[in-house]
């Protein structure tokens, strides 16, 4: 069964590797295209992601950096990867390639200025999330001991995402901030976030932030980082459709995704380290959900819930 994955940082990988590494096959990579291929993929995000200690008159020259890796390494080399710019592209994917779409993890590289937000647009960001776990100038992220929510920069990101269907994604954003981005986004997105009452982790959604999401009709990506799905122990598959399925009782069942959130994380669910094992996760989903149902947690649910789709 294909699949769509809304969160991967192989581009932070490729920039570090400054081009050592291969997207075809590096063993590096999690999401490289071979593996993608295995574990039928059919279309992968990649995150541009700044560190936080990378100065901050450099930061927006690094995401330029990503993007570069993007458009030579990963669909220059590749014909088969094919450029998602427009929410119509989903279906012009045909048998044997793989969309690639970009996203934006924290907006520290823009600074204070939305011209470079329109840069990126421009270059094919159809996803941004405000912050990584630390502040910034749009908002505090979950992280950030303060606490506080979006400041007016952070909602004028939200409203021109609203006036470019570009999706504002509340992974990453304190409390307030995902309620606030909840009120005001017409199109918020959880890339890569697990269920706080199952693993209480900062990261994680709480019951009233899923529900409040399912009831706007939002997708909510769960993620294979083991410390967001079990707190302590090994943690498996079983463990990580726990979630889901917490989510289907929240009234969730046509609104979950998935986000692997590879080549960002360390430690992996066992049977699941890879793009490859994509899998092993369709098959065990099958073994718990009906058959429709898996098809919407794996690719049909973001489909239905596009932009493009809803308006």
């Amino acid at each position: 069964m294909k699949l769509i994955d809304l969160h991967c940082d192989a581009l932070l990988k490729l920039s570090e590797g400054k081009g050592s590494l291969r997207f075809a096959n590096a063993k590096e990579l999690q999401t490289n295209k071979m593996r993608l291929h295995k574990g039928q993929v059919k279309v992968q995000c990649f995150a541009i992601f700044i560190e936080p200690d990378i100065p901050s008159d450099q930061k927006f020259q690094e995401a330029l950096v990503q993007i570069d890796y993007f458009y030579k390494e990963i669909l220059g080399k590749n014909q088969d990867m094919i450029h998602i710019k427009e929410w119509s592209d989903f279906e012009r994917i045909t048998i044997g390639q793989i969309g690639a779409m970009l996203t934006l993890e924290g907006v520290d590289a823009i600074g204070n200025d939305l011209t470079k937000l329109n840069i990126l647009y421009q270059l094919g960001v159809r996803s941004v999330g405000l912050t990584w776990n630390n502040a910034n100038l749009a908002a505090d992220g979950a992280g950030e001991p303060r606490g506080g929510g979006l400041t007016l920069f952070g909602k004028e990101i939200v409203t021109f995402n609203n006036e470019h269907q570009i999706l504002t994604d509340i992974s990453h954003l304190s409390d307030k901030g995902i309620w606030e981005v909840i009120e005001l986004a017409k199109f918020p997105i959880a890339s890569h976030s697990n269920s706080r009452t199952l693993c209480n982790h900062l990261r994680n959604l709480t019951d009233e932030q899923a529900s409040a999401m399912f009831k706007r009709n939002a997708m909510v990506h769960v993620v294979y980082y083991p410390p967001f799905v079990k707190e302590a122990g090994e943690v498996k598959i079983s463990d990580l459709i726990n979630h889901i399925d917490h989510f289907c009782s929240l009234g969730g069942v046509k609104h979950i995704g998935l986000g692997s959130d590879f080549d960002g994380i360390s430690t992996f669910i066992t049977n699941l380290e890879d793009a490859s094992k994509s899998q092993n996760l369709i098959n065990e989903l099958l073994k718990h959900f009906k058959e429709d149902e898996v098809r919407g947690f794996a690719y049909q649910n973001f489909l239905d819930h596009r932009p493009g789709v809803l308006g």
